[in-house]
């Protein structure tokens, strides 16, 4: 089965962007990479992970779905949101599809800035925004056999 990958690449003199949603493991490496610059003094990356245990029940693995093209559209109007709160000058965000085990990563994000003040400030922003507002979504796999979707708020 082919392995998917949608994309919106963005540059221009006041800094870039990078959204996709992939069915392949995120490389947050490269994704890091990407937004060093010598006019930013500040880089942070965030990895969400598949942990083991959500409210005391023991997850095997989770499954995501999106609606590509308008998870894409969201993300990048969360971006413009950052950019009008915060000095930041460069955001790569990567998430992913499909099945995912334990401990791989589901979603990473990676902003930099002049201050590390900011990059910190416009990461958190981004990732809880796409929790409430970006049409991906969570299917847990529990230990017990069964599955559940989860609403990324639900705690």
């Amino acid at each position: 089965m082919k392995k998917t990958s949608h994309q919106k690449n963005e540059s221009n003199e006041s800094g870039s962007l990078r959204i996709e949603l992939t069915e392949t493991p995120i490389d947050h490496n490269t994704l890091m990479n990407s937004v060093q610059d010598h006019s930013c003094g500040a880089s942070v990356l965030f990895l969400g992970t598949v942990r083991e245990f959500t409210n005391g029940k023991q997850t095997n693995s989770l499954s995501y779905e999106a609606y590509h093209e308008m998870a894409i559209n969201e993300i990048h109007k969360l971006i413009k949101q950052a950019r009008q709160q915060w000095n930041v000058k460069h955001v790569g965000i990567i998430h992913r599809l499909g099945p995912l085990a334990l401990g791989e990563t589901a979603v990473a994000i990676a902003v930099s800035s002049p201050h590390r003040a900011d990059s910190f400030a416009a990461a958190q922003f981004l990732m809880d925004e796409i929790k409430k507002s970006v049409p991906i979504w969570k299917q847990e796999h529990w230990s017990d056999g069964t599955t559940e979707w989860v609403h990324p708020e639900q705690k």
